[in-house]
């Protein structure tokens, strides 16, 4: 018998009858601000699962490890059980969002090389920064395995920026996370779909991510089904 064992922002976990797997199912709910901004949006569930699904096979097709076993059904995908590693791992192209207004600096500034940034993953205390000795001393991850996690990031960003790019949409920043399977190697995991990452179209530099939802610009899900076109079409592309 399946069995619910977590209910996130926007996905449940359930067993299965394979111990080492879960199936995932992705609900129709948008939050922001940590939870404290909480909507149902119908649709949101499907396209997400299908952005996630694309993005995860292209990744794993080029050697990124990953927890994604397949896509189940338009709200469901199966992946491998895993250990999260509470730790978000933030990679930061062009300045926007809270980076822009903590710092100071103009939205839409291009970085000369990317910013990386980890926050520890707690929504109770606000998803706080986390530098590494701060992650090392509360023996969150070994500095082997940090520098791991980092290094698939920065793989992701450079196979991904040229992806969105082929659908005319910039990479403007993402929020990676990692889990340990049963025998600790660690792999990609959660999800990558316009809730984790920024993305702007490259021509007009219309928001093409959950920053519609955060900023009250419109309606989210025909957003979504764009970037899901877009990237069909560039994938199809690829694949012929």
């Amino acid at each position: 018998m399946s069995e619910l064992i977590y209910t996130g922002k926007a996905k449940q976990m359930w067993t299965t009858e394979d111990e080492d797997v879960l199936r995932v199912v992705y609900m129709d709910q948008a939050t922001a601000l940590n939870g404290k901004k909480k909507d149902q949006i119908k649709g949101k569930g499907q396209v997400n699962n299908q952005i996630s699904t694309l993005i995860f096979n292209y990744l794993k097709a080029k050697g990124i490890p990953t927890h994604f076993i397949k896509k189940l059904s338009e709200t469901e995908e199966l992946v491998k059980k895993v250990t999260i590693v509470p730790l978000e791992f933030v990679t930061r192209n062009i300045a926007a969002g809270h980076f822009a207004s903590r710092f100071g600096v103009k939205e839409g500034t291009p970085f000369k090389q990317p910013v990386e940034e980890t926050y520890y993953k707690s929504d109770e205390l606000d998803d706080p920064f986390m530098n590494e000795s701060q992650a090392l001393a509360l023996g969150i991850a070994t500095k082997a395995e940090l520098d791991y996690m980092w290094e698939l990031s920065r793989k992701v960003d450079q196979l991904l920026i040229p992806l969105f790019a082929k659908a005319n949409l910039q990479l403007v920043d993402f929020k990676l996370e990692f889990g340990r399977l049963a025998d600790g190697t660690i792999v990609l995991a959660d999800e990558f779909s316009p809730d984790n990452c920024r993305l702007w179209d490259l021509t007009t530099k219309a928001h093409m991510d959950k920053d519609v939802y955060r900023r009250d610009l419109g309606d989210l899900t025909p957003v979504y089904e764009e970037v899901l076109t877009r990237l069909e079409e560039v994938l199809a592309k690829e694949a012929n």
